[in-house]
């Protein structure tokens, strides 16, 4: 008896945490939509991203408002913000920080580390795929384990820490193709697509005019480390995992994917399930659900795979997409 009222206390707490995180999300997320127009579903699954504690690559032409997008969240999230513009010419500590020679007043010597903008809550990698495959892999140790080396000495980067890359899909010449490996670092990568009318229309009139929207901050860094907390705890049904399990392994080459397979030349690994696994949880908090439905693994499939994935020579030359493909797994399951 008392380990069930022991459950039963937990999952009241649960409930009540989450009415109050929700309340806070969707403040947050009303904030940035002042602001940003005609990208909810961009903002949801960057809201999502980072609810998750991950990361997101942003994939859009230019004057899509992904800068500002970033900007935005920063603000509304109540996060420290930085911002890279990533060139051929950047180097590791350019990102890092590095170690600089001082003397005292005395004439003693020391080293300081001065600590560059990778210690930021939130940090703006801005064209990622323009810098140089050693600073690409800079990046990389501080997005997996949350702290850096540098000289052999540890420095722990500050909570919450997300990466929100941007990289411009038509300009490929001076650039340098993230690796698999940091690929698979990003939680999601998110399309950032045109505006349409009505939203085009509103832009207009809001940033030519006088006035203008601004930010306004709606969550702290405190609430949003909580809300990290609560979406791990939030449960999960059977079903749920087993649409999971069994839309990551049929997108792999192999028996579980059948025909569909043939088109694979290689597929996601187990940190994918684990990605779609914490993203339906923070897109039902972010609905103001205390559990994901099959619909958020559908919903959520193609942002969490599509970087994931690798199609064979064949079935590139007869057209098909990565996006095909992962809308005939979904459709399985669907």
């Amino acid at each position: 008896m008392a380990g069930a009222e022991g459950v039963e206390k937990l999952e009241d707490v649960i409930v009540r945490s989450a009415e109050q995180i929700a309340g806070n999300i969707r403040a947050a997320r009303e904030a940035v939509s002042t602001v940003i127009f005609g990208q909810e579903r961009v903002v949801d699954n960057a809201l999502v991203t980072i609810l998750s504690g991950g990361h997101a690559l942003l994939i859009g032409v230019p004057g899509l408002a992904k800068t500002k997008l970033v900007e935005t969240l920063g603000i509304t999230l109540g996060l420290d913000a930085k911002r890279v513009q990533f060139t051929p010419d950047l180097m590791p500590s350019d990102i890092l920080g590095a170690e600089v020679l001082d003397e005292s007043v005395s004439g003693k010597r020391s080293f300081r580390f001065i600590a560059g903008p990778v210690f930021a809550q939130l940090l703006m990698a801005d064209e990622i795929n323009r810098a140089s495959p050693r600073t690409q892999s800079a990046l990389l140790q501080a997005m997996q384990e949350q702290h850096i080396t540098v000289a052999g000495a540890r420095h722990d980067l500050p909570k919450p820490f997300h990466v929100l890359a941007t990289q411009n899909p038509l300009e490929q010449e001076g650039t340098y193709p993230l690796p698999e490996a940091q690929l698979d670092r990003f939680l999601m990568e998110i399309d950032v697509e045109y505006p349409d009318r009505d939203a085009e229309r509103k832009i207009l009139f809001d940033t030519t005019g006088a006035d203008q929207s601004m930010a306004r901050e709606a969550m702290s860094a405190e609430t949003l480390l909580t809300a990290q907390r609560l979406v791990r705890r939030l449960p999960v049904g059977d079903s749920v995992v087993e649409a999971i399990l069994s839309l990551v392994r049929s997108a792999r080459p192999g028996d579980d994917s059948g025909e569909i397979g043939k088109s694979i030349a290689w597929g996601p690994g187990p940190r994918a399930s684990q990605a779609l696994m914490l993203a339906v949880r923070a897109r039902a908090l972010l609905d103001g659900r205390l559990a994901p439905s099959i619909d958020d693994v559908l919903d959520l499939a193609e942002p969490v795979l599509k970087h994931r994935m690798a199609l064979t020579f064949s079935a590139r030359a007869e057209g098909r997409t990565v996006t095909d493909v992962i809308k005939q797994l979904k459709s399985r399951i669907g």
